[in-house]
């Protein structure tokens, strides 16, 4: 059996390589036919491919006719993120707010704040044994997996899935916001119950708790977490929930919302787009690297030594030798990234009640310190700064969030601009998007199968 299966995979190896040298074509066509590859033209900007209300990246300003990089803002339907959380007082948690801004396109009133609390809390269980018989029944280390697989069975237990009047699409919509943390949460209880053999709690939610609280109440064995703990997951939900059209998964919630498709199928899409690691997965590649800082870095504090180990990754000798520092640049943000900024103020103050100060630093020096020596290596003259993955695994790992619940978090954080999104997409009656593609190969003529080479 094992010399059929080495024989089998030699075979597989060889049509691989058929694949490969079929599929690739001489690079330089894309400048020849001005192609925007990736959809950015040759500055790396994205080209314009639709219109939004929902949310405004800004890294420049114009003088003069001049861009003037500036410290980046993010607006959520006309307001400045970093209001949004400054005006949310210590006491109340934001993210349902947020929701409730992305979707509706004003702030709540608190009557009106109230009632869509008890809507989402209502919305927040599971269809009867759908744990049981979907979530615990096939165990899965990645938790997207579960998350897309859970999503379009979903489908299975809504009565009009197919329904794609914006009504029932907002109410679809809320239930998935709902649903999102228990899915994964149970979803990574089930993996480490059934893959690793771990002791198995199942908590229920409770409607009146946020869904920073849920997520912490469900996730830990004792159901005990800090008020700071709990805001500073709040917050990081806050920052991820949407971030203008053009990013991958919400750019991907339009193309499929705009074929007329149910929204179980367009979110799966997206939950698709963001587990990918160029996208949803970034934090854990910064936290990986951090590891390997850790244990080739004797002193932490000594800025030569931490100089000369980073510029050993951007020379490809060390880490993962693609000569990248994570989480340092952003293809928008030049001088800040906002959502950075705010995440590494609750970082530092979470570092502090955690006695992680000393961690806190290094990720502190090892930022400014890769910004400047990233800008040497790349010969760049525009400004650079950290993107918000530099510190959120950092933070995710203070709040005891195991690295398979790093990328749903996004998602849960992330399914509130995309519903909101896919509503926009369906209120302005847009047409199926169709992008073009050049056909650059050669047509030929057919052989017989007896004639062709052997």
């Amino acid at each position: 059996m094992t010399k059929e299966i080495t024989e089998f995979n030699k075979r597989l190896d060889k049509l691989a390589d058929y694949c490969m040298i079929s599929g690739r074509f001489d690079q330089d066509l894309y400048t020849e036919y001005d192609v925007k590859r990736g959809l950015r033209d040759s500055n790396g900007k994205g080209i314009l491919t639709g219109l939004t209300e929902i949310s405004d990246v800004v890294a420049y300003k114009s003088v003069h006719g001049r861009k003037i990089p500036i410290d980046g803002e993010l607006y959520f339907q006309g307001y400045n993120v970093i209001d949004l959380i400054e005006g949310n007082c210590d006491s109340r948690f934001g993210f349902e707010e947020i929701t409730y801004l992305l979707l509706f396109g004003e702030l709540p009133n608190e009557a009106q704040l109230q009632e869509f609390l008890e809507i989402l809390g209502s919305y927040r269980d599971l269809p009867d044994n759908f744990v049981r018989d979907i979530i615990m029944n096939s165990p899965n280390a990645n938790m997207m997996n579960v998350l897309q697989k859970s999503v379009l069975t979903l489908y299975s237990y809504d009565d009009s899935p197919e329904d794609i009047s914006v009504k029932n699409v907002l109410r679809q919509s809320l239930q998935l916001i709902a649903r999102f943390p228990l899915i994964s949460v149970y979803g990574y209880h089930s993996y480490r119950h059934y893959i690793l053999d771990k002791s198995l709690v199942i908590r229920r939610p409770k409607a009146d708790l946020s869904t920073a609280e849920n997520i912490l109440r469900l996730l830990r064995p004792d159901g005990q977490y800090t008020a700071l703990e709990a805001k500073v997951l709040d917050i990081a939900l806050i920052i991820h929930a949407e971030h203008g059209g053009g990013n991958n998964s919400t750019f991907t919630t339009h193309v499929v919302t705009s074929t007329g498709t149910d929204t179980y199928s367009a979110i799966a899409a997206s939950l698709g787009s963001l587990k990918g690691p160029k996208h949803g997965g970034a934090n854990m590649k910064v936290q990986q690297m951090f590891a390997d800082i850790k244990a080739n870095i004797s002193n932490w504090e000594d800025e030569d030594e931490v100089a000369a180990y980073l510029t050993k990754i951007l020379k490809r000798e060390a880490f993962d030798h693609k000569g990248l520092i994570y989480g340092i640049g952003h293809a928008v943000y030049t001088e800040s990234d906002p959502r950075c900024t705010i995440l590494k103020k609750y970082a530092k103050a979470l570092s502090e009640e955690k006695g992680l100060t000393k961690e806190f630093e290094l990720y502190d020096r090892v930022e400014r310190l890769a910004i400047t020596l990233t800008k040497q290596h790349r010969q760049l003259f525009k400004p650079i700064c950290a993107n918000v993955d530099f510190y959120s695994g950092f933070v995710y790992s203070m709040l005891g969030l195991p690295m398979e619940l790093f990328t749903p978090i996004f998602a849960i954080s992330r399914i509130s601009g995309w519903c909101a999104h896919r509503i926009e997409e369906l209120a302005n009656e847009g047409k199926i998007i169709r992008p073009a593609y050049k056909y650059v190969g050669h047509h030929k003529d057919y052989v017989a199968i007896e004639d062709r080479w052997q």
